[in-house]
């Protein structure tokens, strides 16, 4: 049985995915390239892992050598809920608000790879969430699930910019979709806003000034060159996407439960006194154990504005 756009699309949705795009499997030049610039300058700050595999990055067929399309997915993760306003809390990035997404997304895309194994048995597929060697945004862009915005998030014009992308790459071919083309305009909103000044030009970030990397990511100390900017951040930072005027217009509550808040602040004290029991206990489905206690340590110490005692 030949699998078609409306069958992946269909059950997708019935899944959950907000959004569903398809595009050939082409070898990714122009992105590749701008990879390759972004490295160059260092802007990967310590992430390493970003040079290595670059030739996967470049050609998914590096990854899957049958395959002949990548189908993009978008979840959508926006709850209206608000930081709290207390200086003694640390807030936290929106998308760490609920459960890992990583968690969520797995079971839903297992599903989906399952059911179309079970229509065709020569499908092939290799599906990934920003876990691997994969150029997440590249693809979405590429199978129009939205356009690149100018703090690098992919955006989508009927609900911004909050949601997850997933992809699968596969044997199976499909009618593709039509990019979407670039509706920031003129604004510059995100680049204004941002605290530390990262998006130091339209469409370019640089980790080594971004809170979300800083605060994740990181595994040394935060310079004291960004005392007084983080604004509280202690997991991630969301003031790019919080001024998007695509957001602020077109932000839609997510219908999954695994996304409602289970905390939108830490306490910054109590972090600061959290023992490794404590932190397993507290966030063992959350994305904040990404940053380890030892960093949310750290990051609490920095909002704080004073150095961890010696042990």
């Amino acid at each position: 049985m030949k699998i078609s756009n409306e069958i992946v699309i269909h059950k997708a949705h019935e899944l959950g995915f907000d959004l569903v795009g398809f595009s050939r499997s082409e070898i990714l030049s122009e992105e590749s390239s701008h990879l390759q610039m972004w490295l160059d300058n260092g802007f990967n700050a310590s992430m390493e892992y970003m040079k290595r595999n670059f030739e996967k990055r470049q050609d998914v067929k590096q990854i899957l050598p049958s395959a002949k399309s990548v189908i993009s997915l978008a979840l959508n993760y926006y709850t209206p809920n608000q930081h709290s306003t207390d200086s003694n809390t640390g807030k936290i990035s929106r998308y760490a608000w609920g459960r890992d997404y990583h968690l969520v997304i797995w079971d839903k895309l297992s599903l989906l790879e399952e059911y179309l194994s079970s229509l065709d048995e020569n499908f092939e597929s290799k599906s990934y969430v920003d876990t691997g060697p994969v150029m997440d945004k590249a693809w979405a862009v590429r199978s129009g699930i939205g356009w690149l915005g100018k703090n690098s998030n992919v955006i989508n014009k009927e609900i911004g910019s909050w949601f997850f992308i997933a992809n699968i790459i596969t044997n199976c071919e499909f009618n593709y979709s039509e990019p979407i083309a670039d509706l920031c305009g003129s604004c510059t909103a995100c680049l204004d806003a941002c605290p530390t000044n990262a998006i130091v030009q339209p469409y370019i970030v640089d980790a080594n000034r971004c809170i979300s990397f800083l605060t994740i990511e990181n595994k040394g100390e935060i310079s004291n060159e960004f005392k007084g900017k983080f604004d509280n951040w202690i997991f991630g930072c969301d003031v790019c996407q919080d001024v998007c005027p695509w957001n602020k217009k077109f932000s839609e509550p997510t219908m999954l439960q695994e996304f409602q808040p289970k905390g939108t602040n830490l306490v910054l004290d109590e972090v600061i006194n959290m023992n490794e029991e404590e932190f397993k206990a507290k966030l063992e489905t959350s994305p904040i154990k990404r940053a380890k206690l030892s960093g949310l340590k750290r990051n609490a110490a920095f909002l704080f504005g004073e150095s961890l005692p010696q042990e």
